[in-house]
Parts: C-alpha cells; structure tokens; sequence
C-alpha cells in the first residue's frame, strides 16, 4: 500500500483527496500546516508527499527543502499558483512533479503511482557509472560529475540523463521521456523542459563533455563531445 502525506491546509481539498485517495487504496496522511508536515513526513516516511506552497507558518518552498535535505522522497507539488516562475522554483528545489489546481483526481493518482514506482533506483542504474567524456554519472549515489563540479541529482534529472547517456547521438522523443521518467503520458510538458534546462546548466561545467541538443517538434539528444581534432570520443 503506498503511504501518502497531504501537506494543505484548505479542508475542502484534504477531504477531497482523502476520499478519492482512500478510495484507490492508499494509505493517506494529512497535516494543515509546513511544520506539522515536516513532523509527520519525519514521524511517517512516506512514498509520496502532496506538498500546498501556500502554507501557514512554515512555507511550502520551506518544508520542500527539509524534505530534501531527509533524501529522495517523491514530492508533487500540488498549487493555485501556476506562474512559470513558481513552477520553476519548485522544481529547481527538487519537486518530482507540479500539478495546479484545479486538477483531475484521476490524473493526480496516476501520477502518485508514477512518482511511486520510480522512487528507486532504476534497473539499469545499478551497474554503476557511466561516463562521457569528463561527464560521470554515479548512479550508486544519484550524483554528476561534471569536470571539477559535483551535483547530486534529484531523481528525475537522473533518469533523464540516464536514458540520454544510454544511447548518445540517438533522439529520444519527449513522448518517451515523459513515459519512462514520469510513467504515463501526459500533455504538460513544463517539467520535462525545467528538468533539460538545469541538466544542461550542470553540463557545462565539463571541458569535454557531452551536450543536450533539442531536435524541434521532436525531443532531445545528447551530443558526444570532439577530441579537439574533429574525432567524436565517448570514454
């Protein structure tokens, strides 16, 4: 049964959710304020935390920090506010996913489930590292290195460079990113591009590293990294 922590303090949503959570199975969890939510996610260790930005006391951006600074725990940031800018200060902070309300339950539990299935390692992660020129990438601890910088990587960023590292040179479709990193499809792509924006950001700190090229009204592909001399080189 996957434990879920519902951190809002509007009733009518809590109780909304209870139901349509409860009735699909889950194990569900509430606290109405950021301080309580921390306690309990603490008390708790839940699969997944339904995270309110708009929070009293403690801020939604706030508990979303401690809940990182705790590990990986799936966090699906659930808000009225649906500027790009908030959606992307969330996720810079490590959300898993950003839903505005009003939402679709049905959607929102598929995506709980997603968020869920995918909180551990992937199956080919557990081989260890892959590298690309001076780019490393530690699945054993969710870590890039990228030339003398070290990121630890929230779990989607991970699985999107893996699948890019996996084939270099090669498109993978935004279809089938969203598919395989967030586990169904889904017409909203604002997270998919957020995520290939910091990815990129984090490349450049290598010398010879590889680089993420989006290939229009298709997706994205990794582009291998030249020896200086025109050569292709893939370590």
């Amino acid at each position: 049964m996957i434990k879920v922590l519902i951190v809002e303090d509007e009733p009518a949503y809590v109780e909304a959710l209870e139901v349509a959570l409860g009735r699909d199975g889950f194990d569900v969890h509430t606290a109405a304020d950021g301080r309580t939510g921390v306690a309990r996610f603490e008390a708790l260790q839940p699969d997944v935390v339904l995270l309110d930005l708009m929070l009293p006391g403690l801020q939604g951006l706030d508990v979303l920090r401690l809940i990182r600074e705790h590990g990986t725990t799936p966090v699906i940031v659930v808000s009225a506010k649906n500027q790009e800018a908030d959606v992307v200060t969330a996720l810079e902070l490590g959300a898993d996913d950003y839903v505005t309300k009003p939402y679709s339950a049905r959607e929102l539990v598929a995506r709980i489930r997603a968020a869920a299935r995918r909180s551990s390692p992937t199956s080919s992660g557990q081989s260890g590292l892959r590298q690309i020129g001076d780019v490393v990438l530690d699945a054993s601890r969710y870590e890039l290195r990228s030339g003398s910088e070290l990121f630890p990587l929230p779990r989607k960023e991970f699985a999107l460079l893996e699948i890019l590292m996996s084939q270099p040179g090669q498109i993978a479709t935004r279809a089938s990113l969203l598919e395989e990193v967030w586990g169904y499809e889904w017409q909203e792509s604002k997270s998919l591009d957020q995520h290939i924006r910091r990815l990129r950001r984090k490349l450049e700190h290598a010398a010879t590293g590889p680089q993420i090229t989006t290939v229009r009204g298709v997706g994205y592909r990794l582009d291998l990294p030249d020896d200086g001399e025109g050569r292709i080189t893939n370590s």
